[in-house]
């Protein structure tokens, strides 16, 4: 029984030293799985054409060049996509943090008939693909002499039910005696909504304007449809024009143009991180 009582804490702490190494090559082998195709795109594209094929690759090129770059902005506008993409995404991202703020606020704290059914249409929406509702959106927009515009892109993507869904979680998670003193001093409705809790909302904002710009960001079946203009293309579209570079062989011209699309997705991400786990972390302590 000595024998057997000594060994079992010797198991024990092996097991329980062996765990965080368990957990960092877990984590590692992930890493390497998520980036392994990012980092091979960047390194393709500083590589020459010829060495775009090279058998077996080469994770670092032995002779970078940046003409692939050179060659992206010689072939397509660059600045002019980048500008389009930039201004659809941020007002898009904006557009839902109003309206999600708004919609989320008015689920979870107003009383008004036919709101549970309301709510219950809104997430049912999220059911509906997109491919099924843009022929409808497309007539509308026409109606309206928005398509071949940058309004007929941004307008009709305010509307969120995910994050409409999300800030009604968040805004339950409030106390209600905040909005209770407030009313007690003569605020109403809007005050209560714009002092008290809109600032106390900031992190759950914040989650919804990442996920709406990266998403927005790299969007491509929407504007194929709306836009048939080449100037008001959006940067997913626009890098269509490389993929011919793919019969010559180029295929780090098509890969320099991914990168400098994967960027300002990154910087938003890299910016927009702290809030983004802030907000979740939020959350799930108020739920």
């Amino acid at each position: 029984m000595s024998a057997m009582s000594q060994a079992t804490p010797t198991l024990s702490r092996v097991r329980h030293s062996l765990t965080p190494w368990t957990r960092i090559a877990a984590l590692t082998v992930c890493a390497l799985l998520t980036l392994g195709p990012v980092i091979w795109t960047v390194s393709t594209s500083l590589r020459t054409p010829a060495q775009s094929f090279d058998l077996p690759p080469q994770i670092i090129p032995t002779h970078p060049t940046t003409a692939a770059y050179r060659g992206v902005f010689q072939q397509i506008d660059v600045w002019l996509l980048a500008l389009n993409s930039t201004l659809v995404t941020a007002l898009i991202a904006v557009g839902q943090m109003i309206t999600a703020g708004l919609a989320g606020y008015a689920f979870a704290r107003l009383e008004f008939r036919f709101k549970k059914p309301l709510f219950g249409l809104v997430l049912a929406t999220m059911m509906v693909p997109l491919q099924v509702t843009i022929v409808p959106v497309f007539l509308v927009l026409k109606s309206m002499g928005l398509t071949d515009t940058l309004l007929g892109l941004i307008i009709p993507a305010f509307p969120t039910a995910f994050g409409t869904f999300l800030m009604r979680q968040y805004f339950l998670g409030m106390p209600k005696d905040l909005g209770e003193a407030a009313m007690l001093d003569g605020a109403g409705p809007w005050r209560i909504f714009r002092s008290v809790y809109a600032p106390l909302a900031t992190p759950g904002l914040a989650i919804v304007g990442v996920l709406a710009f990266n998403y927005h960001w790299n969007e491509f079946f929407r504007p194929l449809i709306l836009e048939t203009s080449g100037q008001n293309y959006t940067l997913p579209l626009g890098l269509v024009s490389l993929q011919g570079n793919l019969g010559t062989g180029s295929i780090s011209v098509v890969l320099a143009g991914v990168v400098l699309s994967m960027l300002p997705a990154v910087a938003v991400f890299v910016v927009g991180q702290r809030p983004l786990r802030e907000g979740i972390t939020s959350a799930g302590v108020n739920r």
